[in-house]
C-alpha cells in the first residue's frame, strides 16, 4: 500500500492528533459519498476503506458493490444481528465517557452502514435484470431491518411499524448518522426507485421466461407495470403475470383481513337480554349481587336471583359503496382499495358495491369478493369525471343512513363544482360520506385544495395516509 493510502488509514501527517477511530469513520463515509455521487472509483480511498475492513475483523466483501448484503450474511452468519436495528438509536447510550472500544464499534457500525445504503441508493443506469431487481429489494429490506422495520414496511407505506424512533440527531455516542428519524421521508424514496428499477427492466422479455419471471418479487411498482400492459402479453407472459398478480393480492389481503377483524367486532347490544344458559353465566356479578344473603352461623350463600352476560352484539345491516378512481395518479390506492373492499364483502351482513372510473364509469361489483378478477378488468390512466361514477353510485342509496360512501381520488376533477355539490346533497341526506385522498404505498400524492377546504367546512375533511386509517375510520359504521 502506498503512502498516500497508509496515511488515510492511520494518520501520521499533520491530523495524527486526531482519533484514529474518527479518522476510520471518516474514510468509510467519505467512501460512501463519492461512490454515490460518481460511479468512478477513488482509489485512495478504495484503499485506505479496505484497509480499515480488514483491521476490524470485517470482511472485504463489505466494500464489493456487486455483493448483496444477502451474500455477505450467507457467507458470514454472525453479521445478521449487526445490521438488524443497525440504525435504530440506543437509548441513554451518550454517556459523555471517552471509550476506546465503543469508539471502535462506530467504525464497524459505519462499515455496515455505508454497506447497505450504498447498495440501496446506487441502482446505476440502464436496463436491469430480474435478478437484479430481485437483489435490490432484498437490499431494500436489510435497510428496512437496520431502521427498525418488518422488510416490506416502509415500501409499504407501514411506516409506524418501526421499534423506535430516536430523537433528532445522531445515535449512538452521534457518531453513527440515525435515520429512523428519516423514516417518512425514505419509504416514499425506496417506492421511487422501486419504481424507477421496474421500468428499467425487459418486463415483457423476463415474464416470456418462467425461470426469470419466478424470480420476480411482487411489489406494488411491478404489479402497477404488469396492469398497464396486461394488454399487450400474452401466452406465458400473460400467465406468469397474472400468477404475480395474484400473489401480490393474496399477500396484501392476508395483512389487511388481519386489520379489518381486529377493527370490525360489533359492539354488545344490551338491548337484546342475555340468554340464560351456563356458558353465559356471570359468576363474580351473581356473587357480589347475592352478598347480602350469606348466613355466616351455616356458612352459605344463598342465590335468590342468577345473573348472565350480555354476548349478542349489534349486526345491523350495511351498504358500503366504495368509488376509485382509476386514473394514472391513483394506481396504488385502486390496488388497496381494491383489495380492502372484497375483505369486507366477505363479512356478514355487509353490502358491498365497487365502482372504478376515469372518464367513464365501470360497477365492478360483481367480482368485487375476487380482487385478482377485479383488478385485471380495470383500465389505468386517463382523464378524471366523477360525475360518471356518481350516476351509477347514487341508484345505490337505498337507505342513506344505512350506507356509507367511501370516494377515493386525488379529486383533480373536469367538472369539480357538479360533483362537489352531488357529493354535499349525498352528506345531507344521511349517507355517512368519507373522502379519502391517497392511501397509496409510496405516501406520495395530493388532494385538489379546492375540494380539501370544501370537505372540511362540510364536516368530512379528507382522509389520507396509511390504509389503516380507512380501516379504522369503518369501524364505527360496522359496529
Amino acid at each position: 500500500m502506498n503512502e498516500p493510502e497508509n496515511t488515510l488509514a492511520h494518520p501520521t501527517g499533520p491530523g495524527a492528533d486526531a482519533d484514529p477511530q474518527d479518522n476510520r469513520r471518516q474514510v468509510l463515509y467519505w467512501r460512501l459519498l463519492a461512490r454515490l455521487f460518481d460511479p468512478e472509483e477513488q482509489a485512495a480511498l478504495e484503499s485506505a476503506s479496505l484497509a480499515v475492513v480488514e483491521d476490524i475483523g470485517l470482511p472485504p466483501a463489505l466494500l464489493d458493490p456487486g455483493a448483496s448484503v444477502d451474500s455477505v450474511v450467507q457467507r458470514h452468519p454472525e453479521l445478521a444481528a449487526e445490521f438488524d436495528g443497525l440504525m435504530v438509536p440506543e437509548p441513554d447510550a451518550d454517556t459523555g465517557v471517552d471509550d476506546t472500544r465503543d469508539r471502535q464499534a462506530e467504525v464497524r457500525r459505519a462499515a455496515l452502514v455505508s454497506k447497505v445504503l450504498l447498495n440501496v441508493f446506487s441502482t446505476g443506469t440502464g436496463a436491469v435484470s430480474a435478478g437484479q431487481l430481485a437483489r435490490w429489494q432484498s437490499d431494500a429490506g436489510w435497510l428496512e431491518r437496520a431502521l427498525g422495520c418488518t422488510p416490506g414496511d416502509l415500501r409499504g407505506g407501514r411506516t409506524g411499524a418501526g421499534r423506535g424512533v430516536g430523537p433528532t440527531g445522531t445515535g449512538g455516542n452521534g457518531a453513527t448518522p440515525d435515520l429512523s428519524r428519516l423514516i417518512p421521508q425514505i419509504g416514499p424514496e425506496l417506492g421511487a426507485l422501486e419504481g424507477d428499477l421496474v421500468k428499467r427492466m425487459h418486463l415483457r422479455e423476463v415474464l416470456a421466461d418462467p425461470a426469470l419471471a419466478a424470480r420476480l418479487t411482487p411489489s406494488m411498482s411491478l404489479i402497477e407495470q404488469l396492469l398497464r400492459d396486461k394488454n399487450n402479453l400474452s401466452g406465458v407472459a400473460l400467465t406468469n403475470a397474472k400468477a404475480l398478480i395474484r400473489r401480490f393480492v393474496d399477500e396484501v389481503a392476508e395483512v389487511l383481513r388481519t386489520q379489518v377483524e381486529k377493527a370490525t367486532v360489533g359492539a354488545i347490544d344490551r338491548s337484546v337480554p342475555p340468554k340464560r344458559v351456563f356458558r353465559n353465566l356471570d359468576l363474580d356479578r351473581t356473587i357480589w349481587k347475592n352478598l347480602t344473603n350469606y348466613s355466616p352461623e351455616e356458612e352459605r350463600l344463598y342465590v335468590d336471583r342468577l345473573y348472565y352476560r350480555h354476548t349478542a352484539r349489534k349486526t345491523t345491516p350495511q351498504r358500503l359503496v366504495v368509488v376509485v378512481d382509476q386514473s394514472g395518479s391513483m394506481v396504488d390506492s385502486m390496488i388497496n382499495c381494491t383489495i380492502l373492499a372484497s375483505i369486507f364483502a366477505g363479512l356478514p351482513k355487509v353490502d358491498v358495491h365497487l365502482i372504478a372510473y376515469d372518464t367513464q364509469a365501470l360497477d365492478l361489483t360483481p367480482w368485487v369478493h375476487d380482487p385478482f378478477e377485479t383488478l385485471l378488468r380495470t383500465n389505468l390512466g386517463g382523464g378524471t369525471d366523477g360525475t360518471v361514477a356518481m350516476a351509477l353510485a347514487q341508484p345505490k342509496i337505498a337507505e342513506p343512513r344505512n350506507t356509507v360512501v367511501v370516494w377515493i381520488s386525488d379529486f383533480y376533477e373536469w367538472r369539480g363544482e357538479p360533483l362537489y355539490e352531488s357529493m354535499a346533497a349525498l352528506h345531507r341526506s344521511g349517507v355517512k360520506f368519507i373522502p379519502v385522498g391517497s392511501v397509496t404505498s409510496s405516501g406520495r400524492g395530493s388532494v385538489n385544495p379546492w375540494f380539501r377546504e370544501r370537505f372540511k367546512d362540510l364536516g368530512t375533511p379528507v382522509l389520507s395516509g396509511h390504509i389503516r386509517k380507512l380501516v379504522h375510520e369503518l369501524k364505527t359504521f360496522l359496529t
